[in-house]
């Protein structure tokens, strides 16, 4: 099926076609660094950059720029609060928020522009808007004239009088209560450092004129997808419609894609309204401190993006349990296979026929076809929570597979080579969302010879409790060991055991 994918805009799903054939622009508006970043803002590049994964494996050239605001009313304050330089402080969070992206499997950031960087750039789009008469100077301030935009509301279809109260603080006079700053003047009393020239006086920019300037910068006046969460909808999305099509008469972004909210307990996380001690346990150094970045990726991929995610420790344990289910089978296929799930070369990987005995036909075939199932939940809107559940299936297939052919016993070479084919298919579908790509190490056995041993005697104990007809008792010690965290493994001639 063509990939299909929901547009804010127009609140339908469509046909995605890209502006220039062959490529795709992608933008998402990253963090404002001015405290640690937390849980919520590892969502969209997480999201995104799968999203980047797929159409690249489509055949698409993909351009992904994920912004940094490291010019804010909230960073100025946040510094003064901590007695250091504006810049001294971005660069610190920027920094920190950077190794969370790598340690959480982003690869796929190609531009991380900073607004410090693209002033000359934001300059020239507001002196455009201007100049064509949808924005005015007031006393060292600039303003979008609402007004003059026939089309303003047609993202969130909200009027630019509930913007009262937003992100935005004002000094000069407004004509509409609904105008937005695009340039806001300096006080007296705030640093030099975040004090730009400009033709209205010493200032900064305004929030939303920030990620249309560096927008078009990078990817063109018009380009194909815009990303962001829920929350940005309005008035940020908006009013970045409005002042970029105003300036250019061009359509700014052809599809906007919006993720769900993270909660904890109903709650949207934020940095300026979550409390602060629960906050601290959620930021990304703390979380990564606890949790591997691929779980905690796996935990975010398995729910549709725009839905909202329900964040806690049990919901994240809960899916561990599910992803190390993916691990104990790539060990199960490297024992009896030889080979690792892990060395497969692309995810173009098919399972070549010749070398397919013919009772193995009906495998290979289910094979294919979850893999087609796989393909069609990703181009249903980049669908990543069907598409984990197709791997799911997938490993299940596999496992039965290993059981029938027996192959933890004697069995022949062809289909050893069948189940390693599989098992390699199944890694190569995760690393298209961006999972898979380094083999754990294994956790079969303790590194202290004295657990390796006292759990040889258990397993021991067990096979003479089961020989005597002692099943209860047999069972018990399963049941115990997996409630310390003890996976008992029966084997064709042995029983193994695995943390977790």
């Amino acid at each position: 099926m063509p990939l299909r994918v929901y547009n804010t805009l127009t609140k339908e799903k469509e046909v995605f076609e890209p502006v220039t054939p062959g490529q795709v622009g992608i933008y998402l508006c990253g963090p404002t660094v001015y405290k640690p970043s937390h849980i919520g803002h590892a969502v969209g590049p997480i999201i995104f950059d799968a999203i980047k994964r797929f159409l690249t494996f489509l055949g698409y050239r993909v351009t992904l720029v994920i912004n940094v605001t490291d010019v804010e009313d909230k960073l100025i304050a946040e510094a003064k609060a901590q007695g250091v330089r504006v810049p001294e402080l971005a660069a610190r969070v920027t920094a920190n928020y950077c190794d969370a992206m790598d340690k959480l499997g982003i690869r796929g950031i190609d531009h991380m522009p900073r607004v410090s960087q693209h002033m000359p750039d934001i300059i020239g789009l507001i002196e455009k808007l201007i100049t064509r008469g949808h924005a005015y100077a007031s006393n060292g301030d600039v303003y979008f004239d609402v007004t003059s935009d026939r089309d303003y509301g047609k993202l969130s279809n909200r009027s630019p009088d509930e913007q009262a109260g937003q992100r935005e603080l004002v000094s000069g006079e407004k004509r509409h209560p609904g105008d937005f700053a695009l340039w806001k003047a300096a006080k007296p009393e705030e640093p030099p450092e975040t004090k730009y020239d400009s033709p209205w006086g010493p200032g900064r920019p305004g929030w939303h004129i920030e990620c249309s300037a560096m927008g078009m910068r990078l990817l063109g006046e018009t380009f194909d997808i815009h990303g962001g969460g829920l929350d940005l909808v309005f008035p940020h999305h908006e009013n970045e419609v409005a002042q970029s099509e105003s300036a250019t008469g061009k359509p700014f972004a052809k599809y906007w894609l919006h993720h769900g909210l993270t909660k904890v307990n109903t709650k949207k996380i934020s940095k300026s309204e979550t409390d602060a001690d629960a906050l601290a346990k959620l930021t990304l150094s703390n979380l990564l401190s606890v949790y591997p970045g691929e779980q905690i990726r796996f935990f975010i991929l398995n729910t549709h993006y725009r839905s909202p995610i329900d964040f806690s420790d049990e919901a994240l344990d809960a899916r561990r349990k599910g992803l190390e289910s993916f691990y104990r089978l790539f060990e199960r296929v490297e024992r009896v296979t030889g080979g690792s799930a892990y060395g497969g070369a692309t995810p173009t990987e098919r399972l070549p026929a010749e070398t397919i005995a013919s009772d193995d036909r009906a495998f290979v075939d289910e094979v294919l076809a979850l893999r087609t199932r796989w393909i069609d939940a990703m181009e249903d809107d980049f669908n990543t929570g069907a598409a984990i559940g197709v791997m799911f299936d997938l490993a299940g297939s596999i496992n039965r597979y290993i059981e029938e052919r027996k192959l933890e016993g004697a069995a022949p070479d062809s289909a050893r080579s069948t189940a390693l084919a599989a098992g390699r298919q199944l890694v190569e579908l995760g690393r298209l969302l961006g999972l898979f790509e380094v083999q754990p190490a294994a956790s079969s056995a303790a590194d202290d010879g004295l657990a390796d041993g006292l759990m040889k005697l258990l397993i021991d104990l067990r096979q003479q409790l089961r020989k005597a007809k002692s099943f209860e008792l047999a069972d018990s010690i399963r049941t115990r060991l997996g409630d310390l965290g003890v996976t008992l493994e029966d084997r064709a001639g042995e029983t193994g055991w695995r943390r977790g």
